[in-house]
């Protein structure tokens, strides 16, 4: 055993990050989850790379009690804007970039379908939809992770 008590379903935050990380920026929110795994955080949260997932994170969805998501968005934002948001269905959730944009919003109304009562936060990080493709993220992106990292770390701690 590792010393740390088992943390029971009712009690876990799930940290979801999803994107592309093949696409630059759109890659932010597995970039963003990756760091904050690095991070000492209350023994009842679990960090997900989710990448581009779908419906294969229902599951891990529902096995928690407080869900934070992590994404890239191409909304009308200024580039690098971290916004937080609580969306509950698909038609809430910030428009996105890649073929995981109907697949989360999908899982997203599935999720809350299935009885899914739990309020999912969402932080979006406002991106250029025009980008080349790379693995590493822009300095103003990066600097948005960096945000976001410091948010979530405090509402993490709270």
């Amino acid at each position: 055993m590792n010393g740390r008590r088992a943390i029971s379903n009712h009690e876990k935050t799930l940290v979801l990050g999803l994107g592309n990380e093949l696409m630059s920026d759109e890659g932010v929110g597995v970039h963003v989850v990756r760091r904050l795994a690095q991070q000492q955080l209350p023994e009842n949260v679990e960090c997900l790379d989710g990448g581009t997932g779908g419906f294969v994170l229902l599951e891990p969805l529902q096995l928690a009690a407080r869900i934070i998501m992590i994404d890239a968005s191409a909304d009308n934002n200024p580039i690098g804007t971290v916004t937080r948001t609580t969306p509950r269905f698909s038609r809430d959730y910030p428009p996105t970039l890649t073929a995981h944009d109907v697949g989360i919003k999908d899982l997203l109304d599935v999720f809350h379908l299935l009885g899914g009562e739990r309020e999912v936060t969402l932080y979006a990080i406002t991106i250029d939809p025009q980008q080349p493709i790379l693995m590493e993220m822009s300095r103003e992106i990066a600097k948005a992770a960096d945000e976001a990292v410091e948010r979530i770390l405090a509402e993490l701690r709270a």
